[in-house]
């Protein structure tokens, strides 16, 4: 079991390394992963605006149908 463990991470280890990383590894500290946390933040403000829009035509939605529903 411990064998198919460590087969299993020198896998992972050999497979991240072959993997494309979005910054420059030659840069240090926080600046290097400024790309990553500028598209991260990017998704995460979509998010935010997509799920407001969301709730404000729920909202509208809700509103809209009890208004016809209570005037019978």
């Amino acid at each position: 079991m411990i064998t198919r463990v460590k087969n299993f991470l020198s896998e992972v280890k050999v497979e991240l390394q072959k993997a494309s990383w979005p910054w420059d590894p030659k840069e240090k500290g926080f600046r290097r992963y400024k790309e990553l946390t500028d598209s991260t933040l990017v998704v995460v403000i979509a998010m935010l605006l997509l799920g407001g829009y969301v709730a404000l035509f729920d909202f509208v939605l809700v509103n809209f149908v009890h208004f016809f529903t209570r005037l019978h």
